[in-house]
């Protein structure tokens, strides 16, 4: 019974999502990233290598104290959420999906995407809201309440990345971690969701600062030891890249018979694959870039829009690389997922790759689950300051954590896809209604940096209008108009 009301809540979700996917989202996500692009001069280009100086200056340059969390700890906590396994499984999926040519797909949204990121993460930092003992926190949810004054759309968009990230897509994390684990050790699901429980509740309870440090620690090691082990398989079949590489660009406008729906199938399948993977547009990384402590918003911009390119030309790359070079993927096939690309890696390295590959994918999706949880903490707090909801929220996000390694494969990424595409729409709304004050930040970064500012610093003053700006300055009075308005609140 229980197997026939999911197969027919899938049936709806499926329809639903489809629908937005097909007639709405793509079409948005690709003009407003064209439109980025072009006004913002190409800055995902133009400042390629500058993203990669003031992500090594947040590394070593600013020292944080107390609850601070540094421009690469964001960076990290965003990116803990980014790679999971959207860039593995998600990889085999699309494949499997939408045939090799999905991947061009995935490459082009990701390069027009890295424009939206930089809006988006730079809006955030401009109207971030500052802690009384240190640190900020903001994103979406704050720069449409404050700087749009539309308080309704915010609680939308909070309820919709809350579902949507903590919940939603921490089911999908759950999912793959105990497929890999069956597949390898041949563990029960149910074993698997128990345990993950248990270590997930040890870091959420422990707040953002814990988050933090756990995925600073974690993401470096886990894309290293992936990107390697891909390099390897790389230069092992290095006579065939080429064969590869043509391959995907052809069967991106020329798609296999095998595809149900052809050419829009390939591009819908690439398009949806990529955002899940680098979230550009999604409106879930401003919340990350947001708590950054650093001089200027085109600062946290800059690395949020690097690490676009990093999640998917880079890392997503090389989860095709694996899966196609071995050529153990078959479309349409009930194969896929995480369990081809643990195939692939058994046909070339033989059985100890598999295991391997579980303990990656192991990391990989519990470090989005962290990175996942600390989105929706953010928003439940833009909801409620209440400390009972948050405690129930946080045993929500353990329950889905357990109902996602239970649960069927195509349920927990239909679900996901449904939420991921009504979550972009919220904040596509308001990044192209505030955008332009993206571009005032970007230009006065430019400017300083001509007249020979190497750390260029932004000041609230050089806004036209302030409203909704708490920081850069203005904090003392951000504080001060809080505990008037928490007086008078007491008073009614």
């Amino acid at each position: 019974m229980i197997d026939n009301l999911l197969q027919t809540v899938d049936e709806y979700v499926n329809l639903v999502g489809g629908f937005l996917w097909t007639y709405i989202i793509i079409a948005v996500l690709i003009l407003l990233g064209v439109f980025f692009t072009v006004k913002t001069n190409f800055v995902q280009v133009r400042y390629f290598f500058e993203m990669f100086r003031v992500l090594r200056h947040g590394i070593t340059g600013h020292k944080t104290k107390g609850k601070e969390i540094s421009s690469f700890q964001a960076f990290c906590i965003s990116t803990a959420s980014r790679v999971g396994v959207g860039n593995i499984a998600g990889i085999a999926i699309a494949i499997t999906v939408g045939g090799p040519g999905a991947i061009f797909w995935m490459w082009v949204i990701a390069v027009i995407g890295s424009a939206t990121g930089f809006v988006e993460s730079t809006l955030a930092q401009i109207y971030k809201v500052p802690f009384k003992e240190g640190g900020y926190h903001g994103g979406p949810a704050y720069y449409i309440k404050n700087a749009l004054k539309q308080p309704w759309v915010a609680a939308l968009f909070s309820v919709l990345i809350t579902i949507t990230f903590a919940l939603s897509y921490n089911s999908v994390q759950s999912n793959t971690i105990a497929q890999s684990l069956e597949g390898a050790f041949g563990f029960e699901p149910y074993i698997t969701g128990l345990v993950l429980c248990v270590f997930t509740s040890m870091v959420i309870f422990g707040g953002a600062h814990r988050i933090a440090r756990v995925t600073e620690f974690l993401v470096p090691i886990m894309a290293t030891l992936y990107l390697i082990i891909a390099a390897v398989i790389f230069f092992k079949n290095l006579p065939a890249v080429p064969a590869m590489f043509a391959l995907i660009f052809h069967d991106a406008f020329n798609p296999q018979a095998a595809i149900g729906g052809g050419f829009g199938a390939v591009l819908l399948t690439g398009i949806k694959r990529g955002l899940f993977s680098n979230e550009a547009g999604e409106g879930s990384v401003p919340n990350a870039a947001a708590c950054a402590v650093t001089s200027h918003p085109v600062k946290q911009g800059l690395i949020q829009a690097f690490g676009v390119f990093v999640d998917t030309l880079v890392i997503c790359t090389a989860s095709a690389v694996i899966v196609l070079l071995s050529n153990k993927y078959e479309i349409g096939s009930d194969l896929t997922g995480i369990k081809i690309v643990q195939n692939s890696l058994s046909s070339q390295l033989g059985q100890w790759a598999c295991y391997f590959m579980t303990f990656t994918i192991t990391l990989f999706a519990f470090s989005s689950i962290i990175g996942n949880y600390y989105y929706g903490e953010v928003n439940v707090q833009f909801l409620s300051k209440n400390a009972y909801v948050m405690t129930a929220f946080r045993v929500f996000v353990v329950g889905m954590v357990f109902f996602g390694s239970y649960a069927s494969l195509s349920l927990v990424w239909d679900l996901a896809d449904l939420f991921m595409g009504l979550l972009a729409m919220t904040n596509l709304y308001a990044i192209a209604r505030l955008g332009k004050y993206a571009f005032m930040a970007l230009k006065d970064y430019t400017s300083q940096q001509k007249a020979g500012i190497k750390e260029p610093v932004f000041k609230a003053s050089l806004m036209k209008d302030q409203a909704g700006v708490a920081a850069w300055g203005n904090e003392e009075q951000f504080f001060k108009e809080t505990a008037n308005a928490a007086s008078n609140l007491s008073q009614k």
